[in-house]
């Protein structure tokens, strides 16, 4: 490891959850930055992070930090990312990275100004599983890939506060739950040269359930289903002329999968076993990037990351939903 030092600017859910798995990791934690002193204070004592930050401002003008994890929610990301890039630090920004292509755009643009690194914490792109996955599609096992397929759906609350239904909060199951299946795709077929998106919206217009059908160069098809009401099996599948992959649930974490012939014979079974979460991971690859001196990770380039923002944006304005105060 670089031993860089990691700065975690916001305390909830999520930035509990990565912080455990860099602590399991044994990457260095240096500080914590919340907008009430006590909150960071009790999560720096959770995980024996040396300095406790009462603001953001704070963490990032700390010099022991050399990169931020960006844990807010999602309309918070640009301008908490650009804050930690203007005072020289590289970013790890939660999914989605943005609530746009616009906003997206303005961190790429400032990370490349400043020569730092932006990346998104898409961090199941990161698993073992899926590093092994992405070889045997490079072998060419599976042929000429066909059809790929995957399902987010859980069941969430329907209260309209909660921040996965406020829309104001960027809320809605395709931020929060298709950002996976559709980057899972896009990793694997490249972008869509047409989307096609359909949608049912709760009470407060966010979008309760999405379906997605893409068509990606070569003509492979995609289709991904997303849901906040209702948890399904959450498995993934890649078809191809020669033999397909079936991803056990839960697929987007690590698990396990098999490659399978047509006739079903099994040509090979993988299983990951792993110490905490697995978002470790995504941390160790922005550490060997900034050590290599690298602004771009290579399993999610920054642009890839912006254009898929901008596949949100055309299945948001099939569906009709619109974040109030976006950019």
């Amino acid at each position: 490891m670089t031993g860089l030092h990691w700065g975690i600017l916001a305390t909830g859910g999520i930035a509990h959850a990565f912080t455990s798995d860099l602590r399991t990791a044994g990457l260095d934690v240096a500080a914590v930055g919340s907008r009430r002193i006590e909150s960071a204070r009790e999560f720096a004592a959770q995980y024996d992070i040396p300095h406790a930050h009462g603001s953001y401002e704070e963490l990032v003008s700390d010099p022991t930090v050399d990169i931020v994890y960006i844990a807010t929610p999602h309309p918070g990301h640009v301008d908490n990312a650009l804050l930690a890039l203007d005072h020289g630090k590289h970013v790890l920004v939660e999914k989605p990275f943005t609530l746009n292509e616009t906003e997206a755009a303005i961190i790429r643009d400032r990370a490349a100004e400043k020569g730092l690194l932006a990346m998104e914490a898409m961090w199941t792109r990161y698993l073992p599983h899926m590093v092994r996955i992405r070889e045997i599609i490079t072998e060419g096992t599976l042929g000429e890939i066909r059809v790929v397929s995957a399902d987010h759906t859980q069941k969430i609350s329907t209260d309209p506060a909660h921040r996965l239904n406020a829309l104001e909060l960027g809320g809605g199951a395709l931020l929060d739950l298709g950002i996976y299946p559709i980057s899972f795709a896009v990793d694997v077929l490249g972008l869509p040269q047409s989307v096609s998106a359909v949608a049912r919206l709760s009470d407060a217009d966010s979008d309760a359930e999405v379906a997605t059908l893409f068509v990606h160069p070569g003509g492979a098809l995609s289709t991904t289903v997303s849901s906040s009401r209702g948890a399904g099996a959450n498995t993934a599948q890649i078809v191809g002329t020669e033999a397909r992959i079936e991803i056990d649930r839960v697929w987007y974490t690590p698990t396990s999968f098999r490659v399978v012939s047509p006739d079903g014979d099994v040509l090979e079974e993988f299983t990951t076993e792993i110490e905490g979460r697995g978002m470790q991971f995504q941390a160790e690859a922005a550490e060997r990037f900034v050590a290599a001196g690298v602004t771009s990770s290579d399993v999610l380039p920054i642009d890839e990351t912006v254009a898929i923002m901008g596949v949100l944006d055309e299945v948001r304005r099939q569906i009709g939903v619109v974040y109030p105060g976006e950019r």
